[in-house]
Formats: structure tokens, C-alpha cells, sequence
């Protein structure tokens, strides 16, 4: 098992978000500038993850906390750290702060096709609570999932 630290994104993490989400997403990625954008937009929160012996983060989360509710607006792993608890890291980091401030309701999108991740939104108690037709560029519906904190 990997050890994570997690940490909140600061502007010199900004190629190595940049580079992540290009691979986590590939042609659906928000791009540079989105990304870059997201890093300083006021009300988005930015975390990113590394194993303990490294410094460049091999995980990133955005999220957008809106008074008692908030939502994941993205999150990715590089492929090769996939599957070793990073993204359940991110998660649980995101879930402790947004109860921290108060928030009562955490939302996220996932692409239905993208089944391992909402196993792994409902192994942290996230519940399907709609759906989104042809929500993302490819035309694929996303799932509407809600924590109740």
C-alpha cells in the first residue's frame, strides 16, 4: 500500500496538473488553460497528491465549495499510480474539509462508462441521484452522485 501525502495545489504545481489531466482525460481534457485557469479561480479548491518519497504530484482534485454544498469537479491519477488508493486519498481530503466548512451535500459527475469510479464514489457512501444525457463531448451520460455529509 502507498503512503500519500496530500496538499493543497500551489501555482509552481501547475505543469505537472496540466500534464496529469491531459493523461487522465486525454481528448476529453479541460486543457491548459482550464486548468490553469482553476488553479486561481476564487472559490475553487485545488489538492494534489504524491507518494511520500516524491515531490511532484502524481494526483490532482478540484473542487468548488458553495456554501452547504459542493462539488468534485474533477479528479485524476496517472495511470501508473492507478488502483493504489490515490483517487480514495484525494477524496477522503476533500470530504474532511468540505465537512469542516460547514458543507452539507458534496456532488460530482462521473461518465457512466467509467464504472470503476463510481465503485469507488460509493464505497465512500456517494448515491446516484440523476443523470445527465450526453453530459461530456463524446455524448456519454454522466451519472449525478451526492454525499450527504
Amino acid at each position: 500500500m502507498t503512503s500519500w501525502r496530500i496538499r493543497p495545489a500551489s501555482r509552481a504545481d501547475t505543469q505537472a496538473i496540466v500534464a496529469l489531466e491531459a493523461e487522465a482525460f486525454g481528448g476529453a481534457s479541460w486543457g491548459a488553460k482550464a486548468v490553469a485557469d482553476g488553479l486561481v479561480e476564487r472559490n475553487v479548491r485545488v489538492i494534489v497528491a504524491s507518494t511520500d518519497d516524491a515531490v511532484t504530484p502524481v494526483g490532482f482534485a478540484f473542487w468548488r465549495n458553495a456554501g452547504d454544498e459542493a462539488e468534485i469537479l474533477s479528479i485524476g491519477v496517472a495511470r501508473r499510480m492507478q488502483r493504489r488508493g490515490c483517487a480514495r486519498a484525494l477524496l477522503g481530503e476533500i470530504i474532511s474539509a468540505a465537512r469542516g466548512s460547514g458543507v452539507r451535500s458534496l456532488f460530482l459527475e462521473v461518465d457512466v462508462a467509467n464504472a470503476a469510479a463510481a465503485i469507488l464514489y460509493q464505497s465512500l457512501g456517494f448515491e446516484k441521484v440523476g443523470r445527465r444525457k450526453r453530459y461530456y463531448r463524446n455524448g456519454g451520460d454522466a451519472l449525478v452522485m451526492r454525499l450527504i455529509l
